[in-house]
């Protein structure tokens, strides 16, 4: 007898409807499965033949044909095991046909237990469109299935439970869409940063308009301190940056039962001896890496040049594109990756290069060698790059707190408000203006353009830099409540390209 059960696969970041077709025959007991399977979807069969004992089932002795349709795509995973078990029960007769208007995904423990998988998000939204109505998927995996809506989501704890509810309808109550506020984790507040009144405007500017940041100081100065504390003044999250963070962290089994979706702006800081396919997402499934990991939110590169080159060198395509493509064999992944550059780094080896003490001892072809390790192709993709300065004492004494996080996103959040307005579903900051929109949307006067003429022949500015200048300016511009961009919001903007890396 043939059953057919339906079930979900991952393809990158899309899902795709699984057809389980289970065949149970007569001749030597024999369990396959084909359809393409990797090492994980055929070590099922242990897992699943274990599973149906434990329910209190009876496991056939006759040869047992499992296709996983479209058989041309490559499965991976352990989700097909809960689907692949209700085939082979409903083709023995121990189960009556499952409903057609449902699907069924989950790892099975050897008790009979059901386990989390990896990208429930994606699937769940395929199952909507593929006109799923109920969509049955382990218990933990429930809340991030939910939050895709037009899907009616099963919790399932175990198989005995799902074998209680097909057989007697016992009624297993429909996940709630889960409630986002309880999700909300603490992020460091900007209250806590002494002095660096530069480098707090530069952040301010960076969230506004989604601009890439370098920040230069000494050891100690509070460059990473100040990083940390950007997720907090940035914009809120729509639910479609929900969908597209979660759907990366869900695929690449980030998510948990405890932070199912991701709420606040994602803040990823790889370590400097990460590896280019560790940035870039890779392996033989190729899976999200760093940047794609930090969609939608923030990249933070603590001590820049000791990053490998190859590895730096990763970024430049995915920060002007918006999205990395993966080839293998296999065939093309691609997953999204919008996010902020934040950069910080020593201004020589020892860190003391500059500082008034004299402690530093590096010769200037020392420091010019260090500088070198980042390309000036990547250094031209960042629109801010700030000096922060070793505080003072005064400034270290002092009790009284620095303005609040919250205070700043009000500014933050009101200058977005003037871009959404502004680009309508184009365009979500002033970063990714491209030429069109830096015609239309950054005229200057006579007086600004002589301020950018001098800047671009004393600076040896290239043609990226002048824009970056023009996207900063606009969103100096928002900050300010101003509709023109000043001769004032181009210098502020220009003084933001003028630190020396020798």
């Amino acid at each position: 007898m043939v059953s057919k059960i339906r079930s979900l696969g991952l393809r990158g970041l899309g899902g795709y409807e699984v057809s389980v077709e289970c065949f149970v025959s007569g001749g030597l007991p024999a369990f396959e499965v084909v359809g393409l399977p990797d090492t994980a979807v055929k070590e099922s069969r242990d897992r699943v033949r274990a599973a149906i004992k434990t329910a209190g089932c009876r496991f056939p002795p006759s040869r047992v044909t499992v296709n996983l349709a479209p058989a041309d795509t490559k499965k991976a995973g352990t989700v097909y095991d809960l689907p692949i078990l209700l085939g082979i029960l409903t083709g023995t007769g121990e189960l009556d046909t499952v409903p057609q208007d449902a699907a069924f995904l989950g790892e099975l423990g050897l008790t009979g237990e059901l386990r989390a998988v990896r990208g429930t998000l994606p699937m769940a939204l395929c199952a909507g469109r593929c006109g799923i109505r109920r969509l049955y998927v382990p218990a933990e995996n429930a809340p991030e299935a939910a939050f895709a809506r037009g899907v009616e989501v099963i919790p399932v704890s175990t198989v005995a439970e799902l074998l209680e509810h097909l057989r007697y309808g016992t009624p297993i109550p429909p996940e709630p869409e889960p409630d986002l506020r309880a999700m909300t984790a603490p992020v460091p507040d900007f209250s806590d940063v002494k002095g660096q009144y530069a480098a707090r405007r530069a952040l301010e500017i960076a969230a506004a308009g989604g601009h890439n940041l370098l920040l230069v100081g000494p050891p100690g100065a509070g460059k990473s301190m100040l990083s940390r504390r950007l997720p907090g003044i940035l914009p809120d999250m729509s639910r479609e940056e929900m969908t597209e963070a979660t759907e990366v962290h869900s695929v690449a089994g980030q998510t948990d039962a405890k932070s199912p979706i991701v709420t606040v702006r994602p803040f990823r800081a790889p370590h400097h001896t990460v590896s280019p396919v560790a940035l870039s997402g890779g392996g033989s499934v190729p899976r999200p890496g760093e940047i794609s990991l930090a969609h939608t939110g923030v990249l933070f590169l603590d001590e820049l040049p000791e990053f490998s080159r190859e590895a730096l060198e990763v970024l430049r395509q995915p920060l002007e594109d918006g999205q990395v493509t993966i080839s293998r064999a296999s065939g093309s992944y691609t997953y999204p990756s919008r996010f902020m550059l934040v950069c910080a780094m020593n201004p020589c080896k020892c860190g003391w290069y500059g500082h008034p003490s004299g402690r530093c001892k590096c010769s200037r072809s020392a420091v010019r060698q260090y500088h070198s390790r980042i390309s000036g192709p990547l250094l031209d993709r960042i629109d801010l790059i700030v000096e922060v300065p070793a505080l003072e004492f005064d400034e270290l004494k002092t009790r009284q707190p620095g303005e609040s996080s919250a205070a700043i996103r009000e500014r933050v959040n009101a200058a977005r408000a003037l871009q959404r307005e502004r680009f309508g579903d184009s365009l979500s900051c002033n970063s990714g203006m491209g030429q069109s929109e830096l015609r239309r949307f950054c005229a200057v006067s006579e007086e600004g353009e002589a301020l950018l003429k001098a800047a671009f022949e004393t600076m040896g500015l290239t043609a990226r830099s002048y824009d970056r200048i023009l996207r900063v300016a606009r969103t100096i511009a928002d900050l300010a409540g101003e509709r023109d961009i000043l001769p004032e919001h181009i210098a502020e903007a220009v003084q933001y390209r003028t630190y020396s890396l020798l």
